[in-house]
Order: structure tokens, then sequence, then C-alpha cells
């Protein structure tokens, strides 16, 4: 019978990524087209990728499928041969990391929603396949240089605040359907400017392009294969680099440097700093950035209360995280929302 869940824990599975000497390639890859059968592809899919030893998180809906994956480097070209003889995915692009240790996952998951990228767009009359035009390294760097084009980055804050394009505005969310609508009102008065998107490998731009010209945008553009490509073109050809700082990425590297330049800053002392870390408290586990003196001052915590919780023995420890919700947990300057579980944490203790 075919294996199509995951059976070991995360711990069990991190420790032996990590003792790995077989070399991996990290890549994302995604695209728009109609699956009539989601939950069946999803277990085909599954099936093949954990023969190939394919970590990674993958997402399938009816719109496409959105991946980022971790592959042996052996069996790399059995993993391209069969994406790209799966109906409607040929000649699908693969984008390797800009920097890669092969450490970025150590679990294949594989799951089914709505939507490939969350975007709260419920009217009917939206259609995906007319997307803005695809704008390369070249043509980008181009219309950086126009100063009647609008740059728009279509990332979180967390991501804007690491690195970004030179004159991009930034849409301050921490989703991507807060941001379509933003995006229109902040730009409304543009329709007929050329309006370029961006985000870190295609796929929100792409989208965010076919609701501007929903919404009677004329002249919109979308980076293809996001910043990921972009830094990749740059480097082949000796070009330009308009990119500044770091691209967050989603896995366990949390971040591939683009330029040398540090535009971000340690959320607990203020110093240049750039390096997305999680609260070691596992009841907190905060997205923050902290430079290494904190780190080691704060015992790679957000807080003293996190680090306070981090001394305790670990059966009080569950006992205070247990029924909390941590979902989204993510530093955001624009709204405070610093630790806004340790008041639940802290009636607990009390």
């Amino acid at each position: 019978m075919a294996v199509l869940h995951n059976k070991v824990s995360n711990k069990e599975l991190k420790e032996k990524m990590m003792t790995e000497t077989e070399p991996r390639k990290t890549f994302s890859f995604y695209r728009y087209f109609p699956i009539e059968e989601p939950l069946i592809f999803r277990d085909e899919l599954y099936s093949y990728l954990f023969q190939l030893n394919v970590f990674g998180r993958i997402y399938i809906a009816t719109e496409g499928i959105n991946a980022q994956v971790s592959v042996p480097e052996n069996r790399v070209a059995h993993f391209r041969d069969y994406l790209n003889n799966l109906p409607g995915m040929n000649n699908l692009r693969l984008n390797p990391a800009i920097l890669d240790n092969g450490k970025s996952f150590w679990v294949l998951k594989i799951k089914v929603r709505s939507k490939i990228v969350a975007d709260g767009i419920t009217d009917s009359a939206f259609n995906m396949q007319q997307k803005g035009r695809y704008v390369d390294a070249k043509g980008m760097n181009e219309m950086l240089n126009d100063p009647d084009t609008i740059i728009v980055d279509m990332r979180n804050h967390y991501e804007y605040e690491v690195g970004h394009f030179i004159k991009a505005r930034e849409l301050p969310s921490d989703t991507f359907r807060d941001q379509l609508p933003m995006a229109v009102d902040m730009l409304k008065g543009n329709e007929d400017k050329n309006i370029v998107m961006y985000c870190t490998g295609g796929i929100r731009c792409e989208k965010a392009s076919a609701w501007l010209l929903h919404k009677g945008f004329r002249h919109v553009f979308h980076l293809d294969g996001g910043i990921i490509q972009y830094a990749r073109q740059v480097e082949e050809n000796n070009m330009e680099n308009k990119f500044i700082g770091k691209n967050f990425v989603f896995d366990n590297r949390l971040g591939e440097r683009v330029s040398n330049e540090i535009i971000a800053h340690c959320h607990q002392c203020g110093k240049p700093c750039d390096d997305h870390v999680n609260c070691a408290n596992d009841g907190c586990h905060l997205l923050f950035i902290q430079c290494s003196e904190c780190a080691e001052k704060m015992n790679h915590c957000c807080s003293e209360e996190c680090k306070e919780m981090l001394s305790m023995p670990e059966e009080r420890r569950k006992q205070l995280r247990s029924g909390i919700d941590k979902g989204q947990h993510i530093f955001n300057k624009s709204k405070m929302r610093l630790r806004p579980r340790l008041n639940i944490l802290n009636e607990k203790k009390g």
C-alpha cells in the first residue's frame, strides 16, 4: 500500500536530515492550471515524491500547485522528468535556491487547499488567465531606472524589512489577502502608468498582476520567477543588482543573501542585523530579528518572560503552553504585535 502521510515525528526527521551526507538541492516552483481532482492529484504526487526521498511543502488546489522542495542531488533529473510529464505541468521551471546548504526541509507535506495563495477574492468574474506581462532581470532594471514606473513589493512586511528593490513600495501587511485591496487603493490615479509587481518566486505577483488588470489598471507587469530568478540572471549575466539586502524564504534557512547591504535592525537592541529567528520558547515561537549578542544574552528568546519560561522543567512548560494557538506569530513594528500570547502564558503561570 502506498505511503500517503508522514508517520515519524518532526524531531526525529529533523535530526536525521541534519546528519545526512547525501547532497540536496532546494527548488521552488508553481503553476496556475486547472486541477479537477486535487485530492487524487495530491495522493499520487505524495506517493511518488516519498519514494524519491523529497522533502518540502506543497499546496494543491483547483487553481494549481505551489511548492518549495528539497531533492537529493542524484534524483533531480527523475524529479524534473516526473513533474514535466504530469498533465498541465510540461516545461515547468524549477527555481533553484540562491544560497543552499541542503538543509531547507526535513519532511514532505502536501496539502489540499481552496487556493494555492490565499487571496480573499470572491469576485466570480476574476480570471487568473488574464494576467500582467512578464519582465525579466534586464527589463526589471530598465523599469527601475524609469522614474515614472511604479514598483510594488507583494510580499509581507517582514520580508520587505530585510530586503527589497530600490524604490519599491511596501504594502505593510502580514497577509496577501490584505495586500490586494491595499494595492488597488494605493495605486488609484495611476491606471495608465507602468506598474511592476514582484515577490519571492513569482506566484503572488502573478496573481496580483491579474487582480490589478481586473480592477482597471492597463500596463501591469510582474517579475518572471521573482527575486530568486532575478538574482540568478543578474549573477549569470554580470548585471547591476538593484535588490538590496536579503531575500526571506519560508524554510529552515529563513533567508538568502542577495546583496551585502544589511538594511534591517535587531528588534531587541537596534543594531544592524537581518537574521530572522524563532523564539526558543515553544509556547511563543515568535518570528523576529535577533543579533548574535542578543541571542546569547536572551538565550535565543524574544523576551525576559520567554527566557524565564525556557528555564522551567519541560513538563511545566508543556502545561503552560497547552491549548495555546501559536498560529501566525510575527513581530510587526507597525502594529507593535510583540508577544501577543504572553498574556495568556502569564495568566496560566498565575
